[in-house]
């Protein structure tokens, strides 16, 4: 995804510095074994949200000692506004345009007899680490279709039949491949088959990923009352990192919710109730003594705009559908004691597509990197251990009809079929509220901007997959009428 020259260099700086399973701090070579590894996804959580990205309104403890022990991403950025395509990427390491999945997945692909797992072709993280003899547990939300099934690798399997979340509880979940109503409270229930996961295969090599439907922000779940156990701590918050009064025009979706302080409540007390089961996951792996043989990663399948900017919810939520930052900005932390040196933050722009082969080079397992479809994104494995890195400041987007490259200084959003097209001077503007496309003293950064954007999608994006060549999707589409295509 980054410049191509410099791609064979950070391969090569990968497979001379974590080649093979080494042994971690504290143990002899002979003892050692392969890295297990906790992947915490949240649902629709923007960096912001977070003490550790200074957050002073909202408690995260567990996940600010995540930081304080291990790296945390500054400039993380996820690739598309919704659930099912970032998630597609984030295991296959591919664009929306590469997998096909271009907006969140119906009930009907989900379960049912037309459901299917949309990205049973490719190479996954859970299936690359399957054969590579870790065991593979997910317990949370997949939205990525076949649900009532285990699928791309894993064994352990405890979901949810659907990608919305209409409450946290009394919901619908799946286990043992049957549908059913859970009382528990959700985000307490996937913490509590995390943990069981980990103590079934404390002794052996496993990959959990613990996929939170929480903190959410949308729809019935922000009108449930708050019954976890920050309920009083919230309850007379005035919140103010989530901003009030301005409404963008584009703001489709929740309108009303611009001054709507019960919402806001409920949103900082879901991610406090996320916050406390990572922190049972930390004391689970202390307690089975695996701290020192698991990296843990915490990181949102996209970003999230609370008032920022006068808009709420994802990209999905605005009129034309959009690439904020608030809608690509995710946290992104990564802890392994002993190994990943603690109190440190990384300003180099990373995004969901850099997670895979990043996670396969720690893991020793860069020889597993898929060799087809290309991956767009890099290694930044080294970094992760303290040493440098040549690297270029750079990630893309795309969503239905819009596609987006970003920079530290600019960010150049284009669509297809839709007006208007946009070029935000972001050191001057990092809100994004004055669109400069029009303007013709920046017409050679226009320029070089669209080149680039358009010369990464001709390099990646596979034919029948991208939409913006004729090609199909796997999903439904909010911009269907403008494809010509019916709704599905």
């Amino acid at each position: 995804m980054k410049a191509g020259s410099m791609l064979s260099r950070r391969e090569l700086i990968s497979a001379i510095g974590l080649s093979g399973l080494r042994a971690r701090a504290g143990r002899a070579p002979s003892a050692s074994r392969p890295v297990n590894l906790v992947l915490i996804l949240t649902d629709n959580q923007g960096a912001w949200t977070l003490g550790c990205y200074g957050n002073a309104d909202v408690r995260t403890p567990n996940i600010d000692r995540l930081a304080r022990e291990g790296i945390l991403f500054t400039r993380a950025f996820a690739v598309n506004a919704v659930c099912s395509p970032t998630r597609a990427s984030l295991l296959t390491g591919l664009m929306p345009s590469q997998h096909g999945v271009h907006c969140y997945l119906s009930r009907s692909a989900q379960v049912g007899p037309g459901a299917y797992n949309t990205i049973g072709e490719f190479a996954t993280l859970p299936s690359i680490l399957s054969e590579a003899g870790y065991v593979a547990g997910l317990t949370g939300k997949w939205h990525l279709g076949g649900n009532l099934q285990p699928q791309s690798g894993f064994s352990y399997w405890v979901t949810m039949p659907h990608g919305h979340s209409p409450g946290f509880y009394d919901q619908e979940i799946i286990e043992g491949g049957k549908i059913r109503v859970e009382a528990t409270y959700l985000t307490d229930f996937w913490t509590q088959h995390a943990i069981r996961f980990i103590e079934q295969n404390r002794d052996r090599p496993f990959f959990l990923l613990l996929a939170y439907n929480g903190p959410y922000g949308l729809g019935s779940a922000m009108k449930e009352p708050i019954r976890n156990r920050h309920a009083a701590f919230y309850a007379d918050k005035d919140l103010p990192s989530f901003p009030r009064g301005y409404v963008h025009p584009w703001n489709f979706s929740y309108r009303d919710w611009m001054n709507d302080i019960s919402v806001r409540r409920k949103y900082a007390a879901e991610v406090s109730g996320v916050d406390d089961g990572v922190g049972r996951i930390l004391q689970a792996l202390a307690r089975l003594g695996l701290d020192r043989d698991t990296l843990v990663v915490f990181t949102s399948d996209q970003g999230f705009a609370g008032g920022q900017n006068g808009l709420w919810g994802m990209g999905d939520h605005t009129r034309p559908l959009t690439a904020f930052d608030w809608t690509m900005w995710v946290p992104l932390i990564f802890r392994h004691p002993g190994r990943i040196p603690p109190g440190r933050r990384s300003d180099i722009m990373v995004d969901t597509c850099d997670i895979l082969p990043t996670l396969l080079d720690y893991l020793g397992l860069g020889s597993k990197r898929p060799k087809s479809p290309p991956l767009p994104g890099n290694s930044f494995a080294a970094v992760l251990e303290g040493r440098s890195l040549a690297w270029e400041d750079v990630v893309y987007f795309e969503f239905e009809n819009v596609r987006a490259i970003r920079t530290p200084e600019w960010k150049y959003i284009e669509r297809i079929h839709q007006a208007p097209n946009e070029l935000y001077d972001l050191r001057n503007d990092p809100g994004e509220r004055l669109n400069l496309y029009a303007d013709e003293r920046l017409a050679g950064i226009r320029s070089d901007l669209r080149r680039r954007l358009q010369r990464f999608f001709e390099r990646y994006a596979d034919a029948k997959w991208d939409l913006w060549k004729g090609g199909k999707s796997k999903s439904g589409l909010l911009t269907a009428e403008l494809f010509g295509l019916n709704k599905k």
